[in-house]
């Protein structure tokens, strides 16, 4: 591992060795990033560095020379280019300076929003174009004068015919995920583009392989750079059984108390995509008598530190996050991590499930999903070159026999042990002339009829494979333009539609939250309601179906 340094001299590439002094510095003090900055990554909950951001991060802030990563997916890429960006960026100045290539709309997105999170109080603007989203918006937002533009590449030639989008001032180019640019033809529009941009920028070519023709692409355009390549590992271990359960939304938690009945010594990390849902499912555990705690970016730093210490010492045993939230934390023995939320990016599924199966330890990673999210946890699996095996949700009966046969091993240990006195005296007493099976049945029904309740159990109604449900066939995904800038968040974006249709809030669906816009999904004859309902004469539609991505 470690970076190496190359410079054109002659037309040839030298190699010059470096130690690999980056690798020691484990913190983001140690990176020569600004109180301001430390203070943003506080607040997201990272806690350490990664590999990727260790080494790049300090020659970047350098600012004197071209940068080539290689680095595979999942291993914090974005942040080790934002964060130094943030740094360098003139926030007083109302011209593009970075210019951040993508292959796909929905990285796009994630790009932007990553980095937003990362700015804290500095006064940034940053802004994805991408094709799909309404041009005149994006000229809207390009007009008022923006530091970061993250675009893809047909996108932003559009705005540079347009002469909407000028580069011949910025200060970085950076080209996130080349190889994926490659695969899906880019390389001819990333050469257009980068003829556009200033001669003097530095520029960074991010790449979880080396083809060579992005070899060819850096040769021709990046004349003198440092190499800095993460040792590639297995995205997933193969001490890792991954495993995934298709129910209805509203079943999930009914599922994950079964899963956590069903296993001996359970201790895991539940995964949730939102604040919400973290918060929801940790009550609910808690009330059903769990050993469960919860963290994610609404909880103080030092709650969070209480909630860790705790969890690492397994007076919790089960901690649901956000992947913001877990970012950081190392357990090495976890049985379990569980996906309540199936993550919008492999790169987060890579996250996740990388926390079982350390230090030589087997562990399990499960997934829930609807029916509707089939395709997408199939595009997962195909990114993440890893196997997720179907499996059904334990029934009550056999959770019902593993507990009874636990309380079995139980009382057998302690009849191996010492007992004290006191108890041989009570247990004379109490059988005096009592049929002995009896007061042994008493004990037993006392002690555990309702954890041997099968009745504690709600019902769990299975839903057909390949991603269909029988009773729920045909759904939408409605566009809405409202989002955390309008204070607005799943619960009351579901709030407001129910407001206006009478629609039950168990069929709106997959509720997702962007900083200026959401998404939500509904069958299709509700989806026509909703539409027609928030339809105003004369004003752009609040609420309409969602476009197919254009990449």
């Amino acid at each position: 591992m470690g970076y190496d340094k190359y410079n054109s001299v002659n037309n040839k590439i030298i190699l010059i060795e470096k130690k690999d002094i980056l690798m020691n510095k484990k913190k983001f003090s140690d990176l020569g990033l600004s109180a301001k900055v430390l203070e943003a990554i506080n607040k997201k909950g990272f806690e350490e560095p990664t590999e990727i951001q260790a080494m790049t991060i300090p020659v970047m802030l350098r600012d004197d020379t071209n940068i080539i990563a290689q680095a595979q997916t999942g291993t914090g890429k974005t942040a080790a280019f934002g964060l130094p960006l943030i740094e360098m960026i003139d926030a007083d100045t109302r011209a593009v300076q970075a210019l951040i290539l993508v292959p796909t709309r929905e990285l796009a997105i994630q790009v932007s929003e990553e980095i937003n999170s990362l700015k804290g109080s500095k006064d940034i603007r940053i802004v994805p174009i991408y094709g799909g989203q309404s041009i005149d918006q994006q000229l809207r937002r390009l007009k008022k004068g923006v530091h970061i533009v993250v675009g893809t590449p047909g996108r932003v030639i559009d705005h540079l015919k347009r002469k909407t989008l000028k580069l011949g001032e910025i200060d970085h180019l950076i080209l996130d995920e080349a190889d994926e640019m490659l695969n899906m033809g880019f390389v001819e529009d990333m050469e257009k583009i980068m003829r556009y941009t200033n001669p003097d920028k530095r520029t960074l070519l991010f790449s979880a392989t080396m083809p060579k023709r992005i070899k060819d692409l850096a040769h021709k355009y990046m004349e003198g750079y440092e190499f800095i390549a993460v040792k590639a590992e297995q995205l997933t271990t193969n001490l890792t059984e991954q495993i995934y359960f298709e129910v209805k939304a509203s079943d999930k938690f009914e599922a994950l108390c079964r899963i956590i009945d069903i296993e001996d010594d359970f201790y895991a990390l539940v995964f949730c995509r939102t604040k919400s849902n973290v918060d929801s499912v940790s009550s609910r555990l808690i009330d059903r008598g769990y050993d469960a705690a919860a963290i994610h970016g609404d909880i103080s730093q030092s709650q969070r530190e209480r909630t860790l210490d705790k969890f690492r010492k397994q007076r919790v045993r089960i901690l649901i996050a956000t992947d913001v939230a877990a970012r950081g934390i190392d357990v090495i023995n976890l049985t379990h991590v569980i996906n309540f939320s199936l993550p919008q990016d492999p790169e987060y599924y890579v996250h996740r499930v990388g926390r079982t199966g350390r230090a030589g330890n087997e562990g399990t990673a499960i997934t829930f999903i609807t029916p509707s999210e089939y395709k997408q946890l199939m595009f997962i699996q195909r990114i993440a070159k890893t196997d997720i095996k179907k499996a059904k949700v334990p029934n009550v009966k056999d959770i019902i026999d593993v507990k009874r046969k636990k309380i079995h091993d139980d009382l057998d240990a302690v009849l191996r042990g010492k007992i004290d006195v006191n108890f041989y005296n009570w247990a004379k007493k109490m059988l005096g002339n009592n049929d002995p099976v009896e007061i042994v049945a008493a004990t037993l029904s006392h002690c555990f009829e309702e954890e041997l309740n099968p009745d504690t159990y709600g019902e769990i109604k299975e839903v057909s494979g390949k991603g269909k449900q029988v009773d729920q066939q045909g759904k939408a995904r409605l566009f809405v333009a409202l989002g955390k800038k309008d204070k607005m968040s799943a619960k009351k974006l579901v709030d407001l539609i129910m407001s206006k249709v009478p629609v039950k809030a168990k069929l709106i669906s997959d509720v997702q939250v962007m900083d200026k816009f959401s998404f939500i999904t509904v069958p299709f004859n509700v989806a026509e309601k909703i539409v027609i309902s928030f339809k105003e004469k004369g004003q752009k539609p609040l609420i309409s179906h969602a476009k197919k991505p254009k990449r």
